[in-house]
């Protein structure tokens, strides 16, 4: 059970409530339910009679996961396996206190049953009550895989989730040769997976076996030995099924036949796998051009050859749709149907109207100035000036880039005046009897 030291406590109220059960199973440690309690926890439990008659002790038993650890009256009344140090029985005048102390720790994880069965002397009222607890977690994390996802990237699989703190270690060693040494930069913990980013490429096919250190379950176990290896095989870039590409096969065949000692082949061997990674650099240099698999580095610089106008921040996926629609916002440029797509896409709003500018015009020997007409645009300017109209109230950020994207999208001749958000909703201010007065705090509505 957990322990909490508080400085002070303070009991506002106390209730009384009358329980006419009897008897009580009361004060039990670990609770009814409880999670995490430690492998080495004892079991404590109260039998209490709120009535005169008392606890029969001879009646009492108590099983712990359909093992009996306590029967009362007993010549050994507490069984061995659970009369550890801490173990006890005291009765008193309406309460019999009984402590379990297994010999051997809790199983990890285990859901622990306890069942007790007990009587008030006489045997006039019974009482059997079950409860279970659960037992923290001390089992280790285990390593059941490694695999290499990509040239420079490894993935690791656990049997449950895991964390990867600072003083987490990764070492590599290579069970073939040639091999290239290779080692983590990076490491980011998913679930039971681990995502290792590596200094340098692996060698196509060659076994690596991958040690961890360090890496901890969410309950701070480490991973320990034998657990903590696993072996995979080198990343091997796809490539076209046609290409054959073998160093060592263009060599003269004197040359290969004089290899007796096969230096010249593990020599070419390593001539072979840089060009093996040199060509999956030219095969995979088509991606650099999609818009949905090409590495974030390449994005801006897509955005900035299709002239992109926008200096607004955006996350991955979303300059990756820029880039798929940018053509199309410069092919609606100075249209509604531009303007109204343009700030859905960047502020995922809906524009409820695009509205003419209106103002009062003036009408000879009649309009008096600043009683029925203010002094304002021309009429020719008021002809291409507009309105834009959203149906929900935006931040001052959402403003800014709204304002930013019509001056940019609307046609050059027109002006964009003013933009219009809906009313926040009024809140009467209702009469609170002895305090409100009418005209002064409230108005009648």
């Amino acid at each position: 059970m957990a322990t909490v030291e508080l400085p002070a406590l303070y009991v506002d109220t106390v209730s009384l409530f009358a329980e006419t059960r009897r008897p009580l199973l009361l004060n039990r440690a670990p609770g009814p339910e409880e999670a995490d309690v430690p492998v080495d926890a004892a079991l404590e439990l109260e039998l209490v009679d709120v009535g005169a008659d008392g606890i029969a002790r001879a009646t009492t038993r108590v099983w712990v996961d359909d093992v009996l650890a306590f029967e009362g009256g007993a010549s050994v009344e507490v069984a061995p396996a659970f009369a550890g140090p801490l173990a006890e029985v005291r009765q008193m005048a309406d309460t019999l206190r009984v402590v379990l102390h297994p010999a051997v720790p809790l199983a990890s994880q285990a859901t622990v049953s306890v069942r007790v069965v007990s009587a008030t002397a006489g045997g006039e009222h019974l009482l059997d009550e079950t409860y279970t607890f659960t037992v923290e977690d001390r089992t280790a994390p285990r390593l059941v895989g490694a695999q290499a996802v990509g040239p420079k990237s490894v993935r690791l699989a656990f049997d449950e989730d895991v964390r990867v703190p600072p003083t987490a270690r990764f070492t590599f060693t290579p069970r073939g040769a040639p091999a290239v040494p290779v080692a983590a930069l990076e490491a980011a913990a998913d679930g039971p997976l681990v995502h290792l980013v590596l200094d340098t490429e692996l060698t196509p096919d060659v076994v690596y076996e991958v040690r961890v250190e360090a890496v901890t379950d969410t309950h701070d176990n480490p991973v320990l030995a034998p657990y903590h290896r696993a072996t995979f095989a080198g990343f091997r870039p796809v490539r076209p099924p046609s290409r054959s590409f073998q160093l060592w096969d263009m060599l003269p065949g004197h040359n290969r036949r004089d290899d007796v000692t096969g230096d010249l082949h593990r020599f070419i061997s390593c001539l072979q796998e840089v060009t093996d990674l040199l060509l999956a650099d030219l095969d995979a240099f088509p991606d650099v051009f999609d818009l949905e698999r090409a590495p974030e580095a390449f994005l801006d610089a897509i955005l900035q050859d299709l002239g992109n106008p926008f200096a607004f921040e955006l996350d991955v996926l979303a300059r990756r749709r820029l880039a798929s629609v940018l053509v199309d916002m410069y092919q609606q440029k100075g249209t509604a149907l531009g303007l109204r797509n343009a700030i859905r896409f960047f502020l995922g709003i809906e524009v409820r109207a695009i509205s003419p500018f209106a103002s009062d015009t003036l009408v000879l020997g009649e309009s008096e100035l600043g009683v029925d007409w203010v002094l304002g645009p021309s009429e020719r300017f008021a002809r291409y000036a507009f309105n834009v109209e959203v149906e929900r109230l935006l931040s001052p950020a959402e403003r800014l880039r709204l304002r930013t994207l019509v001056e940019y999208l609307k046609p050059a001749h027109t002006h964009f005046v003013d933009l219009v958000e809906p009313l926040p909703p009024i809140l009467p201010e209702h009469w609170e009897l002895g305090l409100s007065e009418l005209g002064e705090t409230t108005t009648l509505h």
